[in-house]
């Protein structure tokens, strides 16, 4: 099955040479969950142009350093159209970080930088009744996440699956039965998740950087996620 990946962002390029790019981190993620892709990448923050929703068998919205409401970047606009003509097809697609947010905005929710601030490290979030879509995965779950925008309100079409008091809306399952997304990062292995909260520091406070760094010494549930976004989206539909 072909997966293709709109990237959107890159690893900040400090970090690049010991973690590489985003894509491959997905592709081993995928590995480790044991679901096989063949893996497209589209990069449209370089220009590259979008393909058809409707010719797709799987897309992924990964993480980006842009906002949505970064309008003054071209790709912004043609991408929350894709969106929206992706889940109209019943394309299959998930949206993590900033992709879990563009999609959400791009569907009515509304996204912002939240006043609680910067969301590092590993954190604990409450599965909602709708997360059988998690499989097993009990009353909560540990996932790194590095953002400061959230979807303040989801829309209309989406189920919050996956909550904290941070977050409150850090998971979202669609109606149409084809859209996923989630605020956390489970492609981030965890020492690169515990680089890139050591490089916000100065950004965010550094109470905040020392509490993401500590909550890292406990080993993320990342897979467990991977595992349930590869059967979403390689499972059969009419």
């Amino acid at each position: 099955m072909k997966l293709t990946i709109l990237q959107t962002g890159d690893v900040p390029e400090t970090l690049r040479p010991r973690f590489g790019a985003y894509p491959p981190m997905f592709e081993r993620m995928f590995a480790a969950a044991g679901v096989a892709f063949d893996v497209e990448v589209v990069p449209i923050l370089a220009g590259a142009p979008f393909p058809d929703p409707h010719r797709l068998e799987a897309v992924l919205v990964p993480g980006s350093p842009a906002g949505v409401y970064d309008t003054h970047l071209a790709w912004i606009a043609p991408l929350r159209a894709f969106i929206r003509a992706a889940y109209a097809a019943g394309t299959p697609m998930v949206g993590i970080c900033f992709g879990h947010q563009i999609i959400a905005d791009a569907l009515g929710g509304v996204v912002k930088k939240s006043d609680k601030g910067w969301g590092l490290g590993r954190h604990s979030y409450a599965v909602r009744d709708g997360g059988a879509l998690l499989g097993g995965a009990g009353e909560a779950i540990a996932v790194a996440c590095s953002h400061q925008d959230q979807v303040i309100a989801p829309p209309p079409e989406a189920e919050v699956i996956l909550a904290s008091d941070f977050t409150p809306n850090a998971g979202l399952a669609y109606r149409n039965g084809a859209t996923l997304s989630f605020q956390p990062h489970p492609e981030f292995e965890d020492p690169y998740a515990l680089a890139l909260a050591e490089l916000r520091r100065g950004r965010a406070p550094d109470e905040v950087v020392d509490a993401a760094v500590a909550s890292l010494d406990l080993a993320s549930d990342s897979l467990h996620l991977a595992r349930a976004i590869g059967s979403f989206l390689a499972r059969p539909r009419s």
